[in-house]
């Protein structure tokens, strides 16, 4: 059988992103002086506007408007004639957690309901489904040639959309990329399409090694951008939240990432998710795997836990036992196992939370021979 899958990712510059940026530049700079803060802060960005609101409960002290105004000069907005830039009026009104929910997370439950997804597949290395690994590279790749200046002309905002053939279930060849980016008035679309052409989407598919002779290739389909970020497309945190996983490879559980500190199962709960699933294929035991935990506000278990498989080799419940063994399903068990008191958000707000080396629910222990056996 053959389908076409299709996702898509965003540059560190696209409007969303820099608000999650922003977010998680908060909360780290919490964790940093408190690891115990309770964060959950959500950015707006407009034509010359920022608002931060939320929650912000810390012994820190923490001025998130230098916070807010570095994360928008390090994503280039530094530009008064784009409509956005570090000079921008920003409007900041955050408050204390509620005591209702302090009272459950206080006692280790967890910050809220929800439902958390993981996901694992044995298409590329890092058991990314390949058409978010495919975009994720180009968007990279755009902000990486903007930030060096070997592409002078480019913005900071920009997009990319990959689609992938699979013939039973196995991708066999991409037939179509299409790029969005931002740009200087002084280069005509012509010279855009080219140079995005030989020195983005070429340079960064070529690790892949993928098929991409037959591929329609679109740049920019209006013809020109001129004025990127928040002022073409109001942005916000956690707007992203299927680029920010698995493209269209998995269902969403519907919390957004960032912003909030891992007390948030939104949070936590994915990244133990994706530990768990990553840990079923790294170990052999499917070729593809879906981990879903559903909670409960207050509640330090969660409610349900569910395991699916392509290529299973042991049941639902023979997995699930697995996947209790690994790691704790409590919210405090899995913050310690995973070491997520710690600044190490911001990292994670552009080219996606999962897939990334050095993050801890990305690492997998090494396994002995005779451990492998036995599975």
């Amino acid at each position: 059988m053959e389908t076409i899958k299709t996702s898509e990712s965003v540059c560190q510059g696209h409007p969303d992103k820099l608000c999650d940026q922003i977010s998680d530049a908060i909360l780290d700079a919490v964790l940093t002086a408190d690891p115990y803060g309770r964060v959950a802060i959500e950015t707006l960005a407009s034509k010359d506007l920022l608002v931060i609101a939320g929650e912000l409960t810390t012994t820190a002290a923490v001025d998130v408007e230098a916070v807010a105004r570095r994360v928008i000069r390090d994503n280039g907005y530094t530009k008064p004639e784009w409509g956005f830039h570090d000079g921008c009026r920003i409007i900041s009104r955050v408050q204390a957690q509620s005591p209702e929910i302090a009272s459950g997370v206080d006692d280790g439950g967890a910050g809220d309901q929800g439902i958390s997804i993981g996901f694992a597949v044995n298409e590329t290395p890092n058991l990314m489904p390949l058409p978010i690994s495919l975009a994720r590279a180009i968007t990279a790749r755009l902000d990486e040639a903007r930030k060096s200046g070997e592409l002078a002309w480019l913005r900071p905002d920009g997009k990319a959309q990959v689609s992938v053939r699979y013939h039973d279930d196995k991708p066999v060849e991409i037939v179509q990329i299409t790029v969005a980016c931002a740009h200087a008035e002084d280069i005509s679309p012509e010279d855009v399409t080219k140079q995005v052409i030989d020195s983005i989407i070429k340079v960064a598919i070529e690790p892949f090694a993928f098929p991409a002779d037959n591929a329609k290739i679109i740049v920019n389909g209006t013809g020109k951008w001129y004025v990127p970020g928040p002022a073409s497309d109001a942005g916000l945190t956690g707007r992203k939240i299927v680029v920010d996983a698995y493209g269209t490879a998995a269902p969403v559980g519907g919390g957004a990432f960032s912003g909030k500190d891992p007390s948030k199962v939104d949070r936590s709960g994915a990244y133990a998710a994706r530990y768990l699933a990553k840990r079923i294929v790294t170990v052999g035991l499917a070729d593809e795997a879906t981990v879903k935990l559903a909670w409960a506000i207050g509640l330090p278990e969660p409610l349900a836990v569910e395991v699916t498989t392509r290529g299973g080799k042991e049941s639902p419940a023979q997995l699930i036992a697995r996947c209790r063994e690994w790691l704790p399903l409590n919210v405090s068990g899995i913050i310690e196992q995973l070491q997520l008191r710690r600044p190490i958000y911001e990292a994670t707000a552009a080219h996606g939370h999962f897939g990334h080396e050095n993050l801890p629910w990305e690492e997998q222990p090494k396994l002995s021979p005779a451990h492998t056996a036995a599975l």
